[in-house]
């Protein structure tokens, strides 16, 4: 097997430079495990589980799968009954992970404490100019958005081919590419652009491990490029899900004027996590990217990672490098 090295490999102590996105509801330790046993960077879900202690539970039980290193997403929103962030801090600290994935609102109150600690800090951005302000906070490395991927694309809609170089122009850091990646070619053109390794969700929610209904992976691979929806764009706070009923009707109120508190019942999370466990693909809002559209199968992690890489390094090795005719 092909081995790609990069700063990212070297920061996170992983073997390829490959992460699995922080997934609400699916970022559990049979998925973490899993890639981080391929020799990626898994990642647990910090609220995903419902209080600090659940999460300590679920550190605990990822460890007893894998002896590799992991990570835990922990994603900082404006709220008026806020989780309790520090605690879940505390939790991720006292475990002893090695890194941290940070998305949502600025990290700079939570970084000294991860550092203290002698843990990584990766933040998820979708904006050059949050990545610049996240690494003059200190982060240790980014994850780059690009307004293909699911979930929260930011509201400038800057896709990946620009948005990669652009960031790759203004930051020193190292940092992952995030949005429409789903094999070797986006490994190896999300390179090419300066990233030095990529972040995916949807890819992974298509994989075996993923703790979701085969329905949602099956429906995954069937649909195409086109069947997203975003969601909350009048609300300025954009995200990408899979469509379906739920995602069409909050589209349709909200363009014809209707506001968060007329919606609130048909975006309830809930709702969403009883789409990834019983199958019912119109139960609620469920994420999913463009990239579905260049998904196929459903592999294992390692499958996915060991055919990633390897399709990445013919890429780069022989495929381009075949397109250059020196000039005498």
């Amino acid at each position: 097997m092909a081995q790609i090295t990069t700063r990212i490999t070297e920061l996170l102590g992983i073997e390829h430079p490959i992460m699995q996105g922080g997934m609400q509801w699916v970022g559990r330790a049979e998925l973490a495990s899993a890639v981080s046993n391929a020799g990626g960077l898994g990642i647990l879900t910090a609220l995903t589980q419902p209080t600090p202690q659940d999460l300590a539970n679920e550190i605990d039980r990822c460890r007893e799968m894998t002896d590799k290193p992991f990570g835990v997403n922990l994603t900082i929103l404006p709220s008026i009954a806020p989780p309790p962030y520090a605690e879940y801090r505390q939790v991720i600290i006292d475990k002893g992970v090695p890194v941290v994935e940070t998305a949502g609102s600025n990290p700079a109150e939570h970084i000294p404490h991860f550092h203290d600690a002698g843990i990584k800090v990766v933040h998820k951005c979708t904006s050059v100019r949050h990545a610049v302000s996240a690494q003059k906070a200190g982060v240790d490395a980014v994850s780059v958005d690009g307004f293909e991927c699911a979930g929260h694309p930011g509201e400038d809609d800057i896709p990946g081919l620009v948005l990669l170089p652009a960031a790759a122009e203004q930051l020193t850091v190292p940092f992952v590419a995030s949005g429409g990646i789903a094999d070797g070619r986006g490994l190896a053109a999300a390179m090419a652009l300066g990233a030095e390794g990529v972040n995916m969700g949807t890819r992974f929610l298509c994989t075996e491990e993923a703790p979701v209904h085969r329905n949602v992976k099956e429906a995954i691979v069937a649909r195409d490029e086109r069947e997203t929806e975003l969601i909350f764009r009048p609300l300025r706070n954009t995200s990408r899900v899979a469509r379906n009923e739920v995602s069409i009707e909050v589209v349709d109120k909200l363009n014809k004027g209707a506001q968060f508190e007329d919606i609130r019942e048909l975006v309830r999370g809930v709702r969403g996590r009883e789409v990834y466990e019983t199958g019912d693909l119109d139960a609620g809002i469920w994420t999913c990217g463009m990239v579905q559209g260049i998904i196929h199968d459903i592999p294992t992690c390692q499958e996915l990672i060991t055919r990633m890489v390897n399709e990445a390094a013919e890429i780069i090795t022989q495929r381009l490098n075949s397109f250059v005719v020196t000039q005498p």
